[in-house]
């Protein structure tokens, strides 16, 4: 039998269900995401045949600017694509994780044990793993953000990527300094086990 809880402190639990339209907000995010990525994906196909118009939109939504006219994709306009739609991807698993663990972690348990398609990760997910898989995840979209720009570096400044460069060395530094923390946190009996041996 569970104890009565107080009014006050039954309130303050409960407005935990006020993330609830957070969440929703960012599967409907999602759903963005997911129209974007067709949408680029069918620009490609139709440039792949000839398509002048898509082609034209596949430069602009990239920022490509060539150095002489363009009579149909090259090496790096498709690699610029598909690095930007696994940019997409990226993202989309990102909103997955926050969604998904966010929910779990701070609203309601989804009760998914013995589910075949539960996330491996659900089972040992607290507010501390999920910032570790969130930095992650961030460096992750980062490098793409990166690699993008260095294959379009023509079209850049050395200032934007010096800028760029600098910001992802932040991220990963942030990253590892989240995971040492978790780890000093949730672990410190491993640590000193360690130094005994």
């Amino acid at each position: 039998m569970h104890k009565p809880i107080a009014p006050l402190p039954k309130l303050i639990f409960a407005s935990r269900w006020l993330q609830l339209p957070l969440y929703i907000g960012l599967i409907v995010a999602q759903t963005v995401y997911v129209y974007h990525f067709w949408v680029e994906l069918v620009h490609l196909i139709e440039a792949a045949f000839g398509n002048t118009a898509a082609l034209d939109k596949l430069v602009t939504s990239i920022g490509y600017v060539p150095d002489k006219s363009l009579d149909g994709l090259n090496e790096t306009i498709i690699m610029l694509v598909v690095l930007a739609l696994i940019d997409v991807v990226m993202i989309s698993n990102l909103l997955i994780m926050v969604i998904v663990g966010g929910y779990e972690t701070f609203v309601s348990r989804l009760r998914l044990e013995g589910h075949p398609d539960q996330p491996e990760w659900l089972n040992h997910v607290n507010a501390g793993v999920l910032k570790v898989k969130l930095a992650t995840a961030i460096i992750g979209i980062s490098s793409i953000h990166l690699l993008k720009t260095f294959i379009n570096a023509a079209n850049y400044t050395e200032k934007v990527l010096l800028w760029q460069t600098v910001i992802h060395g932040i991220f990963l530094l942030s990253a590892l300094a989240i995971a040492l923390t978790e780890r000093l946190i949730h672990h410190p009996a491993d640590d000193d086990d360690s130094d005994r041996h």
